[in-house]
């Protein structure tokens, strides 16, 4: 366990602040992440957490400007430096589709319908297709093959 809290180069998705608590904690950073889409996805404050958390904590190994307000303009630019490389990104892709896009795309759009569809129609064998019961479902099973794929090895 480090005694001091870094953004982590290494395991690093974004601005590796998953993989930086994941390390200070003593815990897979899989854990932190999960618990950020969780906190993302009940009430929106994962963003906002994880976007502070990336400003002022510094990165690992990162010396330039160990004032607060060193680190967090370190971290803004790191942050504006993402969203144009995602920006690209998106630019790309729109205009250079896969072939398979409209495939995805579609097959997404099916189920989200049929998703709403069945919900919609409030029959009592469908109770469990509400998202309030069917999203805590799905992080389980998620949470249950992370842990299966870790125990196998993979």
């Amino acid at each position: 366990m480090d005694n001091k809290l870094y953004r982590s180069r290494k395991d690093s998705m974004l601005g590796g602040v998953c993989g930086g608590l994941g390390q200070y904690l003593g815990i897979d950073s899989t854990i932190v992440r999960l618990f950020f889409v969780l906190l993302a996805m009940s009430n929106g404050l994962g963003v906002l957490i994880y976007l502070l958390l990336w400003m002022i904590v510094p990165r690992q190994g990162h010396v330039r400007d160990a004032t607060l307000g060193g680190i967090a303009r370190s971290g803004a630019g790191e942050i504006a430096e993402h969203a144009r490389a995602i920006g690209d990104d998106i630019r790309y892709a729109v205009s250079n589709p896969h072939p398979r896009t409209g495939i995805y795309i579609g097959a997404g759009l099916i189920l989200l319908g049929v998703f709403y569809l069945l919900q919609s129609l409030k029959l009592s064998w469908l109770r469990w297709l509400d998202i309030a019961v069917l999203w805590p479902v799905l992080l389980i099973l998620a949470g249950l093959v992370l842990l299966f794929r870790r125990y196998r090895g993979d």
